[in-house]
């Protein structure tokens, strides 16, 4: 007879962050994995940070070509951690690429992007390249806490006053998943550190390992557990879901949403963290969340508790949103301007639509980011901006422009302003600041979230289909719209113009979805949508301005 053997199980960094029924799938049915589509936001984000570390290796090397050891990267892992273990063994300065050797009996794999030899203290310094932000510029102030940053080309680290800190726990678990494997190998510098180069590529953000050791360690043992089937685990749904492939797919019983639909599970209304401190409380379903009546939850830091609880109440009642206050208001105007942008990951703002009077104007490059002609058409976008808001000021007319959670527009308003200042129509930093701290700027979202419990999400997608409002493309969605871009403007084949029809499209449904928005919300809501009292609370007053 054969015997069968039971593969080492395996985690990597990756792991240690996110869903843990998740990861137990994904160990225990890899072969339901293969030949599925990968995910267009998740391909084009991983496509993106290649070409970002290829960016930093080229860069790093070309100043200092004697001073690195390249692992070659087409190597297979046993080959590519050897050559990573004699690298380190003849006391390379720079390693890039490195792979460190699998471990059996602990489970752990994974390799750093750059090992940086300590050269005052002995060992290795992990340092990994991410293609997202992990600092933000700050001016100077007195501060108890100021971030350590060092030259990119020569390790130096110093107390930063110039920039703040960007919490990324999955950045701070992987550093110290690398140092407990070079610590195996007596290779882990004693300086107890590891550093991030990201996506600005500006300084390396140093991070103290010491404080995060003991939560890696716990948060570690917890994972290899669900991996290797010590671990029992459950659905919950976490912001992850959304591009999960365990969603809807069933194995082991029901797919994960129908798994939480059939048990009425916490975390529909009380999703991620919010779910894990409702069932430390013994909280197990909306039901029990519906009927809880006893003091707050001490460890609750997640707003208003008993909105939690109406929140759970409004779900079984079916209803998509509940009232806070009462009446609704918004902030309106003689004459009003809806605007919707949409860039490309960190690349760029490529368009700004706009929609005054019924009437949707794009300002658009169609040349592919980053490209110069961006602040042309971001020009042209602030240039008729401020034509509306003077001629509106010359004819005795109040002005409004709306958007719907203005968080990225505020972002690329201000980049836009510095990274093409002096263009023709480019404002100032100084300006944007004007507008976008002034009350001519309007986010509906904020409306939104002041005024109304909303059980399904307070999205623009969520929320103008309960005002009548629907989109045009049935697979309208941000990640979808990366897609839709990459082919519109020719990075991988000649330019599609229709994809370019599609974008504009969804760009001004995302217009005319903030005006019938904030339409119904003037004149419908307070009859339409039942209000905190029906669900045995209290009516709030209203906390935004009204007309003017």
């Amino acid at each position: 007879m054969g015997s069968s053997v039971t593969p080492t199980a395996f985690v990597d960094a990756r792991a240690l962050i996110g869903c843990r029924h998740r990861l137990h799938l994904n160990a225990a049915h890899p072969e339901r994995l293969s030949g599925l589509t990968e995910d267009a936001g998740v391909r084009q984000r991983r496509e993106a940070a290649a070409a970002h570390r290829t960016k930093v290796r080229d860069a790093l090397i070309d100043a200092d070509p004697g001073g690195w050891v390249v692992i070659d990267a087409e190597q297979r892992a046993r080959e590519r951690a050897a050559a990573t273990m004699a690298a380190c063994a003849d006391g390379t300065h720079h390693i890039w690429g490195a792979l460190l050797p699998q471990e059996p009996d602990t489970g752990r794999r994974g390799g750093a992007e750059i090992l940086l030899r300590d050269r005052d203290r002995g060992g290795y310094i992990p340092v990994i390249v991410v293609n997202h932000k992990v600092t933000d510029p700050r001016q100077p102030e007195p501060a108890d806490f100021h971030p350590m940053t060092s030259d990119p080309y020569l390790w130096n680290p110093q107390p930063d006053p110039h920039r703040k800190m960007r919490q990324q726990p999955r950045d701070q678990q992987r550093l110290a998943h690398l140092y407990r494997m070079l610590q195996r190998h007596g290779l882990a510098s004693p300086a107890l550190v590891g550093g991030v180069i990201g996506y600005h590529f500006d300084r390396i953000l140093v991070h103290d390992l010491g404080p995060i050791l003991p939560d890696y360690d716990r948060r570690y043992a917890d994972r290899i557990a669900v991996v290797r089937g010590e671990l029992p685990t459950v659905p919950s749904k976490v912001p992850e879901c959304r591009q999960c492939p365990w969603w809807s797919r069933d194995v082991e019983g029901p797919s994960c949403q129908g798994w939480l639909a059939e048990h009425h599970d916490v975390s529909l209304v009380a999703p991620g963290s919010r779910a894990e401190v409702l069932r430390g409380h013994g909280v197990q379903t909306i039901e029990d969340l519906s009927a809880w009546s006893g003091p707050d939850p001490e460890d609750w830091q997640h707003g208003p508790f008993d909105e939690a609880v109406v929140t759970a109440r409004a779900w079984l009642a079916g209803a998509p949103l509940v009232r806070r206050v009462q009446p609704i208001r918004v902030r309106r105007a003689d004459v009003e301007v809806d605007v919707d942008l949409e860039s490309y990951q960190e690349y760029g703002a490529y368009l700004w639509g706009t929609l005054l009077d019924g009437v949707y104007r794009p300002f658009v490059s169609w040349d592919p980011l980053p490209t110069e002609d961006e602040g042309r058409s971001f020009g042209e976008f602030w240039t008729w901006l401020t034509e509306i808001r003077a001629q509106a000021a010359a004819a005795g007319k109040t002005f409004a422009a709306y958007c719907y959670s203005r968080t990225a527009e505020d972002k690329w308003l201000y980049e836009s302003a510095r990274r093409f200042a002096g263009r023709p129509g480019v404002p100032t930093v100084e300006q944007v600041r004007a507008f976008v701290d002034g009350p001519q700027w309007v986010d509906m979202f904020q409306a939104v979230s002041e005024q109304f419990i909303c059980p399904n999400g307070k999205g623009l997608k969520k929320i103008a289909p309960v005002a009548g409002f629907h989109w045009r493309d049935p697979e309208a969605s941000g990640e979808a719209s990366m897609s839709w871009y990459r082919r519109a403007v020719g990075y991988d084949a000649a330019p599609d113009l229709g994809q370019r029809t599609r974008l504009l499209e969804y760009n001004e449904d995302d217009v005319r979805a903030t005006r019938v928005l904030r339409e119904w919300m003037s004149e419908r809501a307070d009859r339409e949508v039942p209000a905190l009292a029906d669900f045995g609370a209290t009516p709030l007053l209203p906390r935004v301005p009204s007309r003017g």
